[in-house]
């Protein structure tokens, strides 16, 4: 690619993560030509987004100016990245969407806040979240269409991205919070390996569940960004060359998806078919399977009642009823000896899906339920991406063309858990399938 024809062509704000740091690398863009593009950006639609929590424009510019005076440090040196309002960052608000900790302004960063600065990287701001990483959502807006939801709980991060606000952001995924926002507002979004990245500094839900997660725009960013939080050299990996064998799953909802969902599932995976794949289905056994919807709400819930103790204690009037009521009460009510079966459950799923891989290389499956609903008070059904969440597999949201209302779609790769790198060079091979066909 070009580079410089890129830098004419586009706004700076509008470069991928990966083209923006080769530039900056080059000389050819400093970090403060980004960011002030990039705060340009918000400025512009602030107003119909709605993305961030905390933006401090003269901060911003004062890490860029300091990026383009300091010799190369990492990865992303000069780029800028939102995180999500549930991660602390030092001198910056954590309000948690909340009206529980007003002006709550952290001493010391989030592991992965660190990880970011090691890397030559700034801060750009808070993005918007649902309260507490739950249902009841923030006033972010899906960009495409002011009216509909950006999913959740990771709004904010997923909106920014595909807005040209920033070029990556940091979620979190307890069910679907990376994977559903990405796909209903047309970015890539990567859930990793559950643990890989660093959880310290961030408002834990769940324990067993917790996961955080990345928005780019492209495969490579995803890459280059993880790379950077885990603090190793950037190698991405060349993408998979044809034969590989893709397993398409349709989980036991799979007609509560919307037809345009199911459609481009099976399209896709006819185009690797086409394109040289070796496709076969997945069949989960039911009597293993059949529950884990029931599952993952119980560990969910009951580790939340205990993480949230002093929220309920002291706040409960200041909780949402989505959060006390869905969450708090629901796990008072759920035993420790259900909340065991549960965990001896998920493990025995772990299990099989291990060995399942041995048979295929990935699965596709719906990443969301359809294009984005309708309306602001609720963020979309997060059934598909549950599963592969209390799976602990690595999971990627790839664009996938519109929907019959023009909003985006995008469709899930899982891939075997520790096995991001296969992952990653197997998505690549799709990107550029989707992107051509």
């Amino acid at each position: 690619m070009n580079m410089s024809m890129t830098i004419e062509a586009t706004r700076p704000c509008e470069l991928s993560a990966l083209e923006a740091a080769t530039l900056i690398a080059s000389g050819e863009l400093s970090s403060q030509e980004l960011v002030a593009s990039c705060l340009d950006r918000i400025a512009e639609r602030d107003d119909a987004v709605k993305a961030w929590a905390h933006i401090d424009r003269d901060e911003a510019m004062v890490q860029a100016r300091a990026a383009d005076a300091a010799a190369p440090a990492g990865a992303l040196h000069g780029i800028p990245v939102g995180l999500k309002d549930i991660i602390d960052v030092a001198g910056m608000p954590t309000g948690f969407n909340s009206p529980v900790y007003p002006g709550y302004v952290p001493t010391a960063d989030a592991a992965c806040a660190a990880m970011i600065r090691r890397a030559g990287g700034l801060i750009l701001g808070k993005t918007v979240t649902t309260e507490f990483a739950n249902r009841h959502p923030g006033p972010t807006r899906n960009p495409h269409d002011p009216a509909r939801t950006p999913g959740g709980s990771s709004s904010g991060s997923a909106a920014a991205v595909a807005d040209f606000q920033v070029p990556l952001s940091i979620g979190t995924q307890t069910s679907g919070s990376i994977i559903r926002p990405a796909a209903f507002c047309g970015t890539v979004g990567y859930k990793p390996s559950f643990g890989e990245i660093s959880r310290v500094g961030v408002k834990q839900q769940s324990g067993t569940l917790d996961t955080l997660g990345l928005f780019g725009r492209t495969v490579g960013d995803i890459e280059l960004f993880r790379a950077a939080l885990l603090g190793i050299p950037y190698q991405p990996e060349p993408p998979r060359g044809f034969p590989f064998k893709v397993a398409l799953c349709r989980p036991f909802d799979w007609d509560k998806a919307e037809a345009c969902s199911r459609d481009a599932v099976e399209a896709t995976g006819q185009a690797l078919a086409a394109a040289g794949a070796e496709l076969v289905d997945l069949h989960l056994p039911k009597d293993l399977f059949g529950t884990w919807l029931d599952e993952h709400r119980r560990i969910a819930n009951f580790e939340a009642t205990r993480n949230f103790g002093h929220e309920k204690r002291l706040f409960s009037d200041k909780l949402s009823r989505d959060l006390y009521e869905g969450r708090v009460i629901n796990g008072e009510a759920c035993t420790v000896e259900q909340y065991i079966a549960a965990q001896r459950k998920g493990e025995a799923m772990r299990a099989w899906m291990d060995d399942a891989f041995e048979a295929f290389d990935v699965v596709l499956t719906v990443a969301s339920a359809g294009e984005a609903p309708v309306g602001l008070a609720h963020t979309g059904d997060a059934r598909f991406n549950s599963l592969w969440t209390l799976l602990y597999t690595p999971c990627l949201t790839l664009p996938c063309g519109l929907g019959p209302n023009g909003m985006p779609l995008g469709v899930q790769l899982a891939g075997r858990r520790f096995d991001d790198e296969k992952l990653f060079a197997i998505a690549s091979t799709v990107e550029t399938l989707l992107k051509n066909h």
